[in-house]
Parts: structure tokens; sequence; C-alpha cells
């Protein structure tokens, strides 16, 4: 049975998520001052409004990056999973938690403090280097997000949702191609990042299954014609 906390010269994210490429020395930095914990679904990681304490990693699962706005409805900003950090960007500005993050399913995420990471961040110039890119993109995506519900039409929103959460949710088939994923989100969630009512949401998704561009399974979404949706998003 693999172990559920390896030391982090061991995890699998190391060569595929935020931290990869950063040196030996400044993952046993990490691994002494973590703190890894398994997540039910529903439990959350971060509260809006909290001061962070520090970074986590998540090693498996997903989890929901949400605000809450007029009525306490939620308004998802971003899904994550293995191999993102969640809570650097209050780490770095300084600030509050300006959103929640909430597991999807059952998560397994390490805490580092926020003196190791900063540390960290201070003194490897890939880790350096990889956030503050991450960062100066997010600026542009954020940008480009209020245009597109300024003048995107519900049906290329939907496309490039569809498109981004095929992303998130893939998995590597044993030859280590990219298979199509089946995204398990429920209706409102899925609304609510498009930025739309879920009755119209689901009337997008009924005509995205009569083109077979997609199929569905309960909840579950399975893409059938990834490029076609990335055609009518808007995404090249």
């Amino acid at each position: 049975m693999p172990d559920l906390f390896p030391h982090c010269r061991e995890c699998k994210t190391r060569y595929h998520g935020k931290l990869a490429g950063i040196n030996d020395e400044t993952l046993d930095l990490l691994d002494m001052s973590k703190t890894c914990n398994l997540y039910k679904k529903g439990q959350r990681l971060i509260q809006e409004g909290t001061r962070p304490l520090g970074v986590y990693c998540i090693k498996s699962g997903k989890v929901k990056v949400f605000k809450l706005g007029q009525q306490g409805k939620e308004h998802i900003t971003a899904i994550l999973k293995d191999g993102d950090l969640v809570g650097y960007r209050a780490m770095l500005s300084d600030s509050l938690y300006h959103v929640s993050v909430e597991a999807l399913e059952e998560v397994v995420a390490c805490h580092i403090p926020r003196e190791q990471f900063l540390k960290s961040f201070q003194n490897d110039k890939v880790l350096n280097k990889r956030l503050i890119t991450d960062l100066s993109k997010e600026v542009i995506s954020l940008t480009n997000v209020v245009t597109d519900i300024a003048q995107k039409p519900v049906r290329e929103r939907t496309a490039a949702t569809l498109v981004l959460l095929n992303s998130v949710y893939a998995r590597n088939n044993p030859q280590g191609e990219e298979e199509m994923a089946e995204i398990n989100l429920t209706r409102e969630a899925l609304a609510n990042m498009v930025g739309t009512a879920t009755e119209t949401l689901i009337r997008v998704i009924h005509d995205f299954k009569e083109e077979e561009l997609i199929k569905t399974n309960g909840r579950k979404i399975i893409i059938q014609d990834l490029k076609a949706l990335q055609r009518i998003g808007g995404i090249y």
C-alpha cells in the first residue's frame, strides 16, 4: 500500500505540480515543517476572511476555490487538483484570504507553515520564478474573464469552461496518453463557473449532447469532441 504522506522527495506531485523542479534542499525544508491531513468532501481547507498561516499543497483529490456573493451565493473561481498550491497569493500579498477552499472529494493536502514557505520562496529560484509568473498570468486571465462575461454568449463560455475542466479532470492511460475526462460537478456548480443560471446551462449541455460534442452519465460530463469545443470557446 502506498505511503499516504511520503517524503516530499518521493511525492509524485514534485514532478508535475507547482513544486516541480525545485532543489532537494528546499524539499527537505518543506518536508520537515509540513503537516499532512485527509479532508472529506465538503471540508474547508481555507476560510475567506481569515489570515493565512501557511499554504497547502494538494497531494491528491480536487478542491473548489470560491467566493461568497450576495445572499451567500457561491461563485466558483477555480477547480484545483494534485500538485497545485493553495493560499500562496494571500501569503505573498500579506493579506487575508479573499476566497474559501473546499474539498470536492476526498483530498490529501499538506500544510506548509508561513515562515518555511516564505524562506523557500525567497531562496529557491525555480519556485520564485514560477509563482511570480503564475501571478502575472492571473492578472491577464482576470482581464480576459471580465471581457468574456461581458461579451461572449453563454454557449461559448460553457464550451471554454468544459475545455478548462477537461484538463483538470483528465487522467493518463497506461500508455501515458491523456484520456477524455469525466467532469464530475453539479449543474449548479458548473453554471456558477460559467456565470449563468442553472436552467440556461442545462439547455446548453443538452444542445452539446445533441451535437455529439459531449455525453453524460448522471451528472458526469464526458467530452467527445474537444477540438470542436475549443473552437466554440475560442481557445486555441
